[in-house]
């Protein structure tokens, strides 16, 4: 089947374009930026890749033999006022696109909107749906909860608070109830739906075999662990210290903790219907989620993170804009050593980072990562999705991957800390040559100021950095 799939670079759709190509279907896959298509499929002969924006659709060229398309375009982290309206926009020129196909079935993943009071994520989710409807196409959309898999948004900040706090003073949303659900069962849902006829025009609430509240999850998640963790809930936290509380402790954005802690009042019960007899499932349980995801974990075999997705950091715009170094109306601090072994200093830098640390002075890089969270900026705690290697936009830090190339000896990153102006790193190797720049643009006279503040620091953090670059200890 011939399949146009959206969200390309996204949590769920890295994951589902890799089933879908074991089940061998045909892919095209969206993505905004053709400099971030991911590795795993990059290559695939059943992959094609066209450029498309859903909120600039005038340039865009679907298919028009497409039998079949995924919708898994969302952005719970979207600061802006009218995220609402921007959600609801991209839809409908999805829409208006797949109509002049030959599409027969759309398939969208929403979230559970069963409460009476749901928050405005919720809302803007059923919005979609509701926008989604045509009468060219059939839509099949399933309802999830909390997703739980190595990567997920959900499962990376209970893992951070868990294995971070062993005892917890915690806001009264940890008791409101939800019902967990696996990934791998999510991807089976969307996979084995393809074609199903009965399930065309209808919706679905998918979900785990159990209600819990955050609280029982965060306290399971310390079971498979083998921690031991005492929570206490207190109903004075308001929703935007909560929201702090949820970006201090965890890796999260403040954006996405405030939109999470919107979304985690609101009960996520599913109601039941047939749809696992059609689909043929049996949910799995919460703790085996769990245990599945530390596998993946283990096996350094995690496919895709909430990180992965730019609107994870600061950076909005397309990487291709900033793969280039700038010339004028920069700062730069530009080292340069000849190299003893280029594999060793190859593989140093596609290291960097993550737990790795950075080589030199981490406790300097620590203090600028606890500085950005203080100002409100994602801080080192993302650290990196891969240990071994690295693609573009991927998270680093508080670093975003522009370009990544082995072959070509180059990485470049881009800084999504809070400052006053735009930074870049590069490693680059030419003739036996490492060349390490660092590069700022300074936004008006606080950009000058803090670049001249911070200079002192370069001469022995960047110069450490290159030298362990180099030297095998």
């Amino acid at each position: 089947m011939k399949i146009l799939l959206t969200g390309t670079t996204g949590y769920i759709a890295k994951r589902l374009a890799l089933q879908l190509l074991e089940d061998n279907h045909e892919l095209i896959c969206c993505v905004r930026d053709m400099e971030r298509i991911p590795d795993e499929i990059e290559e695939h002969p059943q992959c094609t890749f066209i450029k498309v924006d859903f909120l600039k659709p005038e340039s865009a060229e679907i298919p028009k033999d497409i039998e079949a398309a995924y919708y898994l375009i969302h952005s719970m982290s979207n600061s802006t006022s009218d995220f609402e309206e921007l959600e609801r926009k991209c839809a409908q020129n999805f829409k208006d696109l797949v109509n002049k196909t030959q599409c027969k079935q759309v398939i969208y993943l929403s979230g559970i909107v069963n409460d009476d009071s749901l928050s405005k994520h919720l809302k803007s989710r059923l919005q979609v749906e509701n926008t989604l409807k045509s009468e060219k196409y059939a839509l099949t959309t399933f309802r999830a909860g909390i997703i739980v898999g190595s990567g997920s948004a959900s499962f990376e900040i209970i893992r951070d608070i868990v294995e971070k706090l062993p005892f917890m003073i915690t806001p009264k949303w940890l008791n409101t109830k939800t019902q967990p659900i696996g990934i791998r069962d999510v991807l089976t849902y969307l996979s084995n739906s393809l074609g199903n006829q009965k399930l065309y025009n209808n919706s679905y609430d998918i979900f785990g075999p159990e209600i819990l509240t955050y609280k029982e999850m965060l306290l399971q998640f310390a079971q498979v662990r083998g921690l031991k963790r005492y929570i206490v809930t207190l109903p004075i936290l308001t929703p935007k210290l909560s929201s702090y509380w949820l970006y201090f402790v965890t890796s999260t954005s403040f954006q996405l903790a405030a939109a999470l802690v919107d979304s985690m009042k609101v009960e996520v019960i599913g109601k039941v219907s047939d749809i696992n007899s059609h689909i043929d499932i049996i949910p799995m349980p919460y703790k085996t989620a769990v245990d599945l995801a530390f596998q993946k974990i283990q096996q350094n075999a995690v496919v895709s993170s909430w990180k992965d997705a730019v609107s994870s950091g600061v950076f909005k715009d397309q990487l291709s804009k900033h793969i280039e170094l700038p010339q004028y109306g920069c700062f730069k601090d530009v080292r340069s050593r000849e190299i003893k072994d280029e594999n060793y200093t190859i593989n140093k830098i596609w290291n960097i980072g993550g737990r790795n640390g950075w080589y030199s002075f981490n406790t300097l890089w620590k203090i600028r990562g606890y500085v950005d969270k203080l100002f409100g900026g994602v801080g080192l705690r993302r650290g990196r999705t891969h240990d071994t290697y690295l693609e573009p936009g991927d998270p680093l830090d508080f670093w975003r991957v522009l370009f990544a190339d082995k072959e070509e000896k180059r990485l470049l990153l881009f800084a999504e800390m809070k400052l006053p102006g735009e930074a870049w790193l590069e490693f680059k190797i030419v003739k036996n040559k490492l060349y390490q720049r660092a590069v700022f643009r300074p936004k008006g006279v606080w950009g000058r100021l803090y670049w001249y503040s911070v200079l002192p620091f370069h001469a022995f953090v960047f110069r450490g950095m290159i030298n362990a670059l180099i030297e095998k200890k």
